[in-house]
């Protein structure tokens, strides 16, 4: 498993054109706004101040590229269905997310996080139709499961993600927790499975 020494951000991306040409292997987490995202990336590298949290949705409006162990990028994609930007600003998030996740010969995989409380959204669906579409590897990470109070929730929770997505036992789901950092280290080992794909 990865273990996480060093974590920096590299570069901060608007324009298609600004995606960066490394010689590094990605991977890239991507959900719909407020979904955890950034919670989930600063718990994954220990570094609680690496991404920008805020309790208002929408506010990753860029791709963001973090320099891991000088060897990996782990690549931060703008939140999807945050109905409140404008549709000019809507369509430039969907252009920057589209040509980076079909441009680059790097990406390795992708993670799709899904809020366990609200399950797949339509457009949680449509990204895991894309992904499928483009050939790109992915898994499901189900985020804030201390939320979810019931024992019966957490029982049916892979189960019912796999239904609503329409995806089998072949796709990894991860249950996951910023709060008690539960699914940290299955992320890891997926991380690692995809850099070595």
């Amino acid at each position: 498993m990865i273990t996480v020494k060093k974590a920096q951000l590299y570069k901060t991306v608007f324009k298609p054109e600004d995606l960066p040409d490394t010689p590094y292997n990605e991977v890239a987490f991507v959900g719909r706004s407020n979904v955890g995202k950034s919670s989930l990336l600063n718990t994954i590298v220990k570094n609680y101040r690496l991404a920008k949290v805020s309790s208002s949705p929408g506010k990753t409006r860029s791709v963001n590229f973090y320099f891991v162990n000088d060897r990996f990028f782990v690549v931060d994609l703008p939140g999807y269905g945050f109905a409140r930007l404008s549709k000019a600003e809507q369509r430039r998030w969907k252009e920057l997310i589209e040509s980076y996740l079909t441009g680059r010969d790097k990406l390795k995989g992708v993670f799709l996080l899904v809020d366990s409380k609200v399950g797949p959204t339509d457009k949680d669906i449509m990204m895991k139709e894309w992904l499928e579409y483009y050939g790109i590897p992915f898994c499901v990470v189900a985020t804030k499961v201390d939320r979810l109070k019931k024992q019966s929730e957490r029982a049916t929770l892979k189960r019912r993600i796999r239904q609503k997505l329409g995806i089998d036992n072949s796709v990894n789901v991860i249950p996951f927790s910023a709060r008690t950092r539960e699914g940290r280290v299955e992320i890891l080992k997926q991380i690692e499975q995809f850099l070595e794909q």
